[in-house]
């Protein structure tokens, strides 16, 4: 029996604590931290104003399984230290699946892209983690 959703402030507490000390792997790795948006975050334009940017700003929209491929599967070669990040990136993964809905990720610029993880919980509320990663 699954357990009910928790609440968004203690889903933000179990991302925090998930993601602690995980940095995003790009050409400069980042932090992820976890996020509550106060608007609504359903579409690139949506978020787009809720982060206060302009409404011509470049966005991807990419899947969370599409997002953190590349770190849930580390080579075997790549050593056990890589295997248990793998391990914290898949349980922060299940954790976003598990207690939201709608999920999505937005990359928005170029080059030193913003990178928002969006999803709704069950009281309505758009949660999720945000991260930056550069790509030239």
């Amino acid at each position: 029996m699954q357990a009910q959703p928790a609440s968004p402030e203690e889903l933000l507490a179990a991302l925090q604590e998930t993601a602690q000390d995980l940095l995003f792997p790009s050409e400069s790795d980042h932090p992820l931290r976890p996020t509550r948006w106060d608007a609504d975050a359903s579409s690139p334009a949506a978020l787009l104003a809720a982060e206060g940017l302009a409404a011509d700003t470049a966005v991807e929209v990419t899947t969370v399984g599409d997002l953190f491929a590349p770190v849930l599967d580390p080579p075997a070669e790549a050593g056990e230290a890589a295997q248990a990040e793998a391990a914290r990136y898949s349980r922060l993964v299940d954790l976003l699946e598990r207690h939201l809905t709608d999920l999505r990720v937005y990359r928005v610029g170029r080059v030193d892209i913003d990178v928002h993880v969006v999803g709704r919980h069950p009281s309505g509320a758009w949660l999720g983690l945000k991260t930056k990663v550069v790509e030239t």
